[in-house]
């Protein structure tokens, strides 16, 4: 029995930022219905890559739900989601704001009906005026700033590698559930959450916007840099580069230790991370020198077991590899379907993997006589 054990989530919501979402509440014992159109999710159709036919952006977000295919144009396919509207403890949903509201389904008319309910709206940019706004990551990574802060500093922007902002916001609203459900609790009363991909951006670029609001700073692209901190990015090493950290001064101190650079922590260029940061083009070369002396497999040993924070830079496979050799269990099968494992760990309530991610309308039938038999 998982700890959201008894909870009944209607997942409205399709591509990323709710699907990830309700996944992670499934995998804790909500039990998730997902409400898909005639077509299904568009992340079925996202491919490749594939297996067995199916997408596997799919496969990774939805598992441990129930499908059940509805057209709200249809007055019985809307009565069937009405119906579980108004039997769920939480209804998550990223139409477009205002969009729900024509099939009777936006957060009043719900709630006038279900009091309880715990109502999660998730859009791009809020529900004033950018309510029209589609909401693509894509967007906000160049809108909110990330794309500025990405890249080689003379070349163009970039993306980042994932819906980064997806993803946050899908985290975001599962917060905003779990402490609106913890209000309930109190107060027998539900409410409605709203998320926007936008907000979750700037509050999602911590330092940088911080640096903005509070210090009136433009952070600017610096490759791999960063801006407060210095050795933090790839260092050559004799046959590739590796990730070296020194977060701060006894780390620091530690590195120079290993790479026989005793005297260098007492140089006042170096000292304090603000010299180091400040003095990084002198320092960039000596450090560069000595890591030169070995290949960035060694190094990774060598400082590691000194207390100095560094890493290969790996692809996918590599990182998968690592967290199977550290015992962490990436891995885990449900229904013959490999996924990424639940990240949270519970000492008494674990995640629990049942179902595979479902075909459309795989539970339509006993989804519709369970909401019809009363």
């Amino acid at each position: 029995m998982g700890p959201l054990s008894g909870l009944l989530v209607a997942d409205f919501s399709r591509i990323l930022a709710g699907p990830y979402a309700t996944m992670l509440l499934a995998d804790l014992g909500a039990q998730v219905i997902k409400v898909e159109g005639p077509a299904g999710d568009d992340t079925r159709t996202w491919m490749p890559p594939v297996r067995d036919g199916v997408s596997t952006y799919y496969l990774g977000i939805n598992r441990n739900k129930r499908s059940i295919a509805l057209d709200l144009k249809k007055p019985e396919d809307l009565d069937v989601a009405q119906r579980l509207a108004g039997r769920a403890d939480v209804m998550i949903e990223n139409f477009r704001p205002g969009g729900l509201k024509r099939f009777g389904l936006d957060y009043d008319t719900v709630a006038a009906a279900n009091e309880k309910i715990v109502y999660a709206s998730i859009s791009g940019f809020g529900t004033g005026a950018g309510a029209g706004y589609p909401g693509y990551d894509l967007m906000v990574q160049a809108i909110s700033g990330l794309m500025s802060l990405t890249g080689d500093p003379d070349g163009s922007p970039y993306r980042a590698g994932i819906s980064v902002f997806d993803v946050m916001a899908g985290l975001h609203a599962n917060i905003g559930i779990l402490a609106a459900l913890h209000h309930r609790d109190a107060t027998g009363s539900g409410q409605h959450i709203e998320v926007n991909l936008l907000s979750s951006a700037l509050s999602g670029l911590v330092n940088h916007s911080s640096g903005y609001v509070a210090g009136g700073t433009v952070p600017f692209r610096m490759g791999n840099a960063h801006p407060s901190l210095f050795p933090y990015e790839p260092l050559p090493t004799s046959d590739g580069e590796l990730i070296v950290i020194a977060g701060n001064d006894g780390q620091f101190r530690k590195l120079c230790q290993v790479l026989d650079l005793p005297d260098l922590p007492d140089d006042p260029r170096f000292g304090r991370n603000q010299d180091r940061t400040a003095n990084r083009e002198a320092l960039r070369p000596i450090l560069v020198e000595r890591l030169s002396k070995r290949t960035k497999d060694e190094w990774f040993r060598v400082l590691l077991a000194a207390g100095v924070p560094c890493a290969p830079i790996n692809t996918i496979d590599g990182g998968v590899a690592l967290a199977e050799e550290l015992g962490l269990d990436p891995v885990v099968e449900v229904g013959g379907v490999p996924s990424v494992r639940n990240p949270i760990t519970f000492s008494g309530t674990p995640a629990a993997y049942e179902l595979p991610p479902p075909g459309l309308d795989e539970h339509g039938e006993e989804i519709r006589a369970w909401l019809t038999k009363d």
